[in-house]
């Protein structure tokens, strides 16, 4: 006798399994614990076999008879039912978000920076619409310039560039865990208009930057904010390197600044000699930033750091617009004086910059540190700031 929808409901445990048929394989199995499963009974290739449909209330009475027919109609092809659905399961693991969601879970195992986390998420996030519930191997490079194109025609060149790179990257993960052959992505190269690349302003002229020196020393703001621009014109980090600076970073016998690599842009530890001038600001800093872990605490909260704006903010409040004066410009003023200035080998500066060279052979002579140089350069460099700071007038940069 077929089962309703009542016998289901009704149906009771008891001390034994108890199996409830409605025909063509399909039973309701009673658990002694008071669960109820669908299971379907079937024969393939000589032998007897079962498939799990799911448990009952969650699977109706009529959803049971249609997985039931449904299976029936794949054992008429040939096919076990069976082997069918862990294809099917194989397919849904090799879609391209289940991957991304892999290399981004590998990112975070790498320890990668929670900023670089979100971007990589925010990037992938404009391409699932298009890309996300397709295998990896069916897609090909019309599909992702399709993806991109929609990021393109918003105006956002960069953005569409970076994120066919981070589809690239999905895509070397899926050949590399052997879900995927080719990297479509390399047939794209010079298929996106390219973005305008706008410098970020800095100051470049001695005089003028003898001047911005005085307006942050005059700044009337937050002392920790005078503090950080008077820290990145003389050490000239990436603003993110110094604002999530931690004091246990920083070794004032030695006047070296250990920066991890968890922080750095290209994912290895950098060290940063520490000028006299330098060491002044720190020591000044440590008395009056709260006795906290990071030098730069956010007024929020004392467990994060100010905000990647407070700085730029800053140098508006002085009156110099974007177009003059940015946080990171602070790298382009010292890059630009001190190779005028002819007194430091360039791989020092470079070095120093932590600037990784894209020729193979550079690079391998790159990997001196010049530590000696570049500790002596960087007191040189606090040495003409001061000197620029206190003179009006146009200061010849080979002057010692």
């Amino acid at each position: 006798m077929a089962l309703s929808d009542v016998k289901c409901r009704n149906a009771r445990p008891a001390s034994k399994l108890v199996k409830l048929s409605d025909g063509g394989g399909l039973q309701l199995w009673v658990q002694p614990t008071g669960s109820r499963l669908w299971r379907l009974a079937y024969r393939f290739g000589g032998k007897q076999k079962l498939l799990a449909l799911g448990s009952y209330p969650l699977i109706s009475l009529a959803e049971a008879r249609e997985a039931r027919d449904t299976a029936k109609r794949i054992l008429l092809r040939g096919i076990d039912p069976a082997q069918e659905r862990k294809s099917q399961k194989a397919s849904a693991e090799d879609t391209f978000r289940s991957i991304a969601e892999d290399y981004v879970d590998k990112l975070k195992k790498e320890g990668r920076a929670d900023r670089t986390i979100t971007k990589v998420k925010w990037l992938l996030d404009f391409a699932h619409p298009t890309l996300g519930d397709k295998s990896v191997r069916e897609i090909d490079p019309a599909t992702i310039l399709a993806a991109l194109r929609s990021v393109e025609v918003r105006g956002r060149y960069e953005s569409a560039r970076r994120l066919r790179s981070t589809i690239g990257s999905v895509f070397r993960y899926a050949i590399a865990t052997a879900r995927a052959d080719t990297d479509p992505t390399i047939a794209l190269r010079g298929a996106l208009v390219g973005p305008t690349v706008t410098p970020r302003a800095a100051v470049t002229d001695p005089k003028a930057l003898g001047g911005l020196l005085r307006a942050i020393n005059a700044f009337d703001g937050q002392p920790t904010t005078r503090a950080a621009l008077r820290l990145m014109a003389l050490l000239f980090p990436r603003p993110g390197e110094l604002r999530a600076a931690g004091w246990d970073e920083f070794d004032f016998e030695s006047s070296v600044w250990s920066i991890p690599e968890g922080r750095m842009k290209m994912r290895r530890p950098h060290r940063v000699p520490l000028s006299r001038q330098a060491v002044g600001v720190l020591t000044s800093l440590r008395e009056t930033s709260g006795g906290g872990t990071l030098l730069f605490p956010s007024v929020r909260s004392g467990s994060r750091p100010i905000s990647d704006n407070t700085l730029n903010a800053a140098l508006r409040r002085m009156g110099y617009g974007k177009e003059e004066a940015t946080a990171h410009g602070f790298r382009a003023t010292a890059s630009t004086l001190l190779n005028e200035c002819g007194k430091w080998h360039a791989d020092a500066i470079e070095r120093q910059l932590a600037h990784v060279e894209n020729n193979d052979v550079r690079r391998a002579y790159a990997r001196a540190e010049h530590w000696e140089e570049r500790v002596k350069m960087m007191q040189w460099w606090a040495d003409y700031l001061d000197e620029l700071e206190r003179k009006n007038a146009r200061v010849k940069i080979t002057d010692g």
